[in-house]
C-alpha cells in the first residue's frame, strides 16, 4: 500500500520562496542568488535561465528542500521545509522528481531497469519482481526498453540523462525539476525531450491526463520558447521573472541575447 499524503490546502503554491538567499554549496558563505520571491502553481511550466556558474543547480536544490537557504523561507505544498517534521518533509519530497545534470547521478553498479526500480522498491517496500510491471511501463514510456539491462556507463550521456528522467518518474511525482537537461544533446535528443516534457505538462495517460508541474534550468531559452509557460533569469546574484513567451520576446534585458542560443 502506498502511504497517503497529508492533507494540504489545494490553493497553496507547490513551491514558494519568500525573500530567499541561496549560498554556493561548494563555498560556504558565498551568496549566489538573493531576494528570490517566487510562487509555482500547479500545472505551470517554468524555465530558469542564466549563464554558467550563476547558481542554477543550487537554486533547484534549495527549491526541493535538499539545501537550506542562507536566508528566507522555502515552502513545499504549503509547509516550510526546515521547520516541519522530517517524516512529513520526506513525504513531500516524494511528490517531487529531480533530474540531475550530467548523466543524472545513476548508480553504475545497477542496470537501467534496476536504477528505475530502486525508488519504487525502497518507498513501497516491494520485491524486484513486484516492481517489474511499473519498470516496464516507464521503460516503454521513455523509449529505454532496449537499454533496460545495460549499465549507465555503457550508454551515451544523452541516454543516461533520459534514464535519469525515467528514474525520476518512477513514483509519478506531481512536480518535475530538471537541471540543464538539454546541455550537450544533439538535435534529435533535444526534440524528444521538448516534446515529452510538453506532453507531461499537458497531461498524459501515465498520469491519468493530469498535468505535471515542471521547472527546468537552462543556459539557453531558445529551445524552450514554444513549450514553457513562464521564464525567469538569474543575473548578478539576483532573481528576475520575465513572464511568458510573448513578454520574453519583447524584453530588452541585454543578457537575454546571451541566453538565446542553442544549448550545445
Amino acid at each position: 500500500m502506498v502511504k497517503e499524503f497529508p492533507k494540504i490546502d489545494p490553493s497553496a503554491p507547490i513551491i514558494e520562496m519568500t525573500d530567499v538567499a541561496i549560498a554556493r554549496q561548494q563555498a560556504e558563505g558565498l551568496l549566489e542568488v538573493e531576494k528570490v520571491n517566487w510562487r509555482v502553481s500547479a500545472g505551470t511550466f517554468w524555465v530558469i535561465g542564466g549563464l554558467f556558474g550563476c547558481g542554477k543547480s543550487d537554486f533547484l536544490a534549495t527549491a526541493t528542500g535538499l539545501q537550506r537557504p542562507a536566508r528566507g523561507v522555502v515552502k513545499l505544498f504549503g509547509y516550510e521545509t526546515f521547520t516541519i517534521k522530517e517524516e512529513l518533509l520526506i513525504e513531500h519530497r516524494r511528490r517531487i522528481g529531480l533530474v540531475f545534470a550530467n548523466g543524472g547521478r545513476l548508480f553504475n553498479r545497477l542496470t537501467i531497469a534496476e536504477n528505475i526500480a530502486l525508488p519504487i522498491r525502497y518507498h513501497q517496500n516491494w520485491r524486484e519482481d513486484e516492481a517489474g510491471e511499473s519498470v516496464r511501463e516507464i521503460l516503454e514510456l521513455t523509449g529505454l526498453t532496449r537499454w533496460a539491462h545495460h549499465i549507465p556507463s555503457g550508454l551515451s550521456p544523452s541516454w543516461q540523462q533520459r534514464a535519469s528522467l525515467a528514474r525520476a518518474l518512477s513514483l509519478k511525482p506531481e512536480v518535475l525539476l530538471l537541471d540543464k537537461p538539454l546541455v550537450g544533446m544533439d538535435v534529435r535528443h533535444q526534440r524528444w525531450w521538448l516534446e515529452f516534457l510538453k506532453n507531461l505538462s499537458d497531461g498524459i495517460s501515465f498520469y491519468q491526463k493530469k498535468p505535471v508541474t515542471i521547472v527546468a534550468t537552462a543556459e539557453s531559452f531558445e529551445p524552450w520558447k514554444e513549450v514553457a509557460h513562464q521564464f525567469a533569469l538569474l543575473k548578478n546574484n539576483h532573481w528576475q521573472e520575465l513572464g511568458g513567451p510573448a513578454e520574453l520576446a519583447a524584453n530588452s534585458e541585454p543578457l537575454l541575447r546571451e541566453v538565446w542560443t542553442e544549448d550545445i
